[in-house]
């Protein structure tokens, strides 16, 4: 059977033209990401990797478990040693920071805590509900992706907007569930600050908002 030319050159522009169609958008994909974690009635996850908040590359790993209809964040670190068992708990009203060593836990009000309680410049409170805090707080941008479907990591750099302080976030998603797998925090200068790594990824475990608010009865409460 004979091809014509017309029909083989329409096959090939049309081999060219439908991974274009096919592409997704920075937009798609924190659609995709929203979509995945609106069934989600909590999330917990591990990250892991270095920061460096000023006194050099640190290890940092830290277990969160967030209730996005809560607006609730829990964090308790591993590492570094200094930060060890250290409890930060987050709402959209306040910050709960609980000091083991001490055993003390200073609160303060979230608009008073903005940009203090960061991870080598990512804001803790874009953890409970990340697609939310990207899509108010920074114009998102897709960078390129690696690898193939199912398995496609796509990545994502997040600049602030006009008025909002700090560098640029990069954050990484797989497609294989729409979940954020990477961040990457960036400074003013290019410099990476930060590279982690989110691992042990869950949802639906089970959490209760008591259990994400729980810390020890005899803590001394200092609030700011």
């Amino acid at each position: 059977m004979r091809i014509s030319p017309s029909l083989a050159v329409l096959g090939v522009l049309g081999a060219l033209f439908l991974p274009l169609a096919q592409a997704q958008s920075a937009d798609d994909i924190l659609n995709n990401l929203a979509s995945a974690q609106k069934s989600a009635k909590d999330v917990s996850f591990r990250v892991s990797g270095s920061a460096d908040q000023g006194g050099g590359a640190q290890k940092l790993d830290l277990n969160v478990q967030t209730i996005p209809a809560s607006n609730l964040a829990r964090l308790v670190f591993n590492a570094p040693d200094a930060l060890a068992d250290n409890v930060v708990i987050l709402d959209n009203k306040e910050v709960r920071n609980y000091l083991y060593l001490t055993n003390q836990v200073t609160v303060t009000s979230t608009s008073k805590a903005a940009g203090g309680q960061d991870l080598g410049g990512l804001d803790l409170s874009q953890l409970s509900n990340l697609v939310t805090a990207l899509k108010t707080r920074y114009d998102v941008k897709l960078l390129g992706s690696s690898g193939a479907a199912p398995n496609r990591v796509y990545q994502l750099e997040a600049s602030p907007k006009t008025g909002v302080q700090g560098g640029k976030t990069r954050v990484f998603v797989g497609e294989n569930g729409w979940r954020p797998t990477r961040f990457q925090l960036i400074d003013g200068s290019g410099k990476t600050v930060a590279d982690l790594n989110v691992s042990e990824y869950k949802v639906n475990s089970g959490l209760s908002v008591a259990r994400l608010r729980q810390l020890p009865k005899d803590a001394q409460v200092i609030r700011q």
